[in-house]
């Protein structure tokens, strides 16, 4: 392999690199497809063990309560 053939696959591997690092990025930076992710590992989270996501959910409601109580027997 000459010095030509060496520098083109050097070049070719390195253009191969930064093809999977750009695709990368672009999955990354993809905010819908993130969200899809997310929303994802939440739902198989909950099948898995719902207790920590009723337990949250009741935790929101007691303090959306706890202000509206607060707000409405507050001093005016």
């Amino acid at each position: 392999m000459n010095d030509t053939e060496r520098l083109a696959a050097d070049a070719a591997a390195r253009r191969a690199d930064l093809e999977a690092t750009l695709d990368e990025l672009e999955d990354k930076l993809n905010v819908k497809k993130q969200a899809r992710i997310a929303i994802e590992r939440a739902r198989l989270s909950f099948k898995r063990d719902p207790v920590p996501w009723v337990a949250g959910g009741a935790a929101v409601v007691a303090a959306i309560v706890g202000l509206i109580v607060w707000r409405v027997s507050g001093d005016d």
